[in-house]
């Protein structure tokens, strides 16, 4: 396993650079999703093909994009990426993936080493003009009630695409380990009867986290590893007959106490 190593933290006028090119990485990222929204990934929507043939050729210009912003932030010094085991996700079909959730590009880091997954995005970005031509073009799943998000969620599985949930919901608060786990990956496994895949974040610096602006870049380049887990099998607790409330709420706690286990570990 690669050791992370912990880099100085800028001062003064040394961080300067690192500001601008942290702040650059955004502008241009943002920039490049917004002319593609309008150029190539409606080219690649209407192509001929199947929906699902279509939907998939997005996914993976979507994943090709968040790596090079991966590789952008790599450059300006704001992420040092270490993948552990990272085939596993290459490899992985139609399995929920769950991770912690430290900083705000965690799942730009997820994305970059998947280009066969989706993920549940809020339904106020839906109603940004900007993101719901990418949004819907990918099949990404909208958060809009628990019965319809089961089905988006059952018909993206059933195509053999991997699902990304972050169990605590939100960017791990400073100072915790993480934040406690709702039921909501533990609910959509079980009534998908899908299997688990835990991914542990593990960060070196405190950065990019939920009380920070995205323009306050770090000033330590934050190293992260990015470790997959064993699976969490779906039967192991939709075989019991104690009911389905209650096997989401122990599976909840199992994964939960999985994440505090793995990051309590000085690697």
């Amino acid at each position: 396993m690669t050791e992370m190593h912990m880099a100085p933290r800028l001062q003064g006028i040394r961080y300067v650079p690192r500001w601008l090119g942290g702040v650059g990485c955004y502008i241009v990222f943002g920039l490049g999703g917004l002319l593609s929204s309008i150029t190539l990934l409606p080219v690649l929507r209407f192509w001929p093909g199947t929906r699902q043939q279509r939907i998939r050729r997005v996914r993976a210009v979507v994943s090709g994009m968040f790596r090079c912003f991966v590789s952008m932030l790599t450059w300006a010094g704001v992420l040092k990426l270490y993948p552990n085991n990272a085939a596993k996700l290459n490899q992985a079909s139609g399995q929920v993936i769950i991770a912690n959730h430290p900083t705000l590009i965690d799942v730009v880091v997820l994305i970059s080493l998947m280009p066969n997954v989706g993920c549940i995005v809020k339904q106020g970005l839906w109603r940004n003009p900007f993101m719901r031509g990418v949004l819907a073009s990918a099949g990404y799943i909208p958060n809009r009630g628990a019965e319809l998000l089961l089905q988006d969620c059952q018909q993206v599985l059933d195509t053999g695409t991997n699902l990304i949930i972050f169990p605590e919901g939100t960017r791990t608060l400073k100072g915790s380990i993480i934040n406690p786990f709702a039921r909501g990956a533990a609910n959509i496994a079980l009534r998908t009867h899908t299997d688990i895949t835990p991914v542990v974040l593990r960060t070196n610096a405190i950065g990019l986290t939920k009380q920070q602006a995205w323009y306050q870049i770090p000033r330590q380049t934050i190293g992260m590893r990015v470790e997959v887990g064993t699976k969490f099998a779906h039967i192991g607790y939709d075989a019991d007959n104690q009911g389905q409330a209650k096997m989401a709420r122990t599976l909840t706690r199992d994964l939960e106490h999985y994440y505090i286990q793995q990051l309590d570990k000085n690697l």
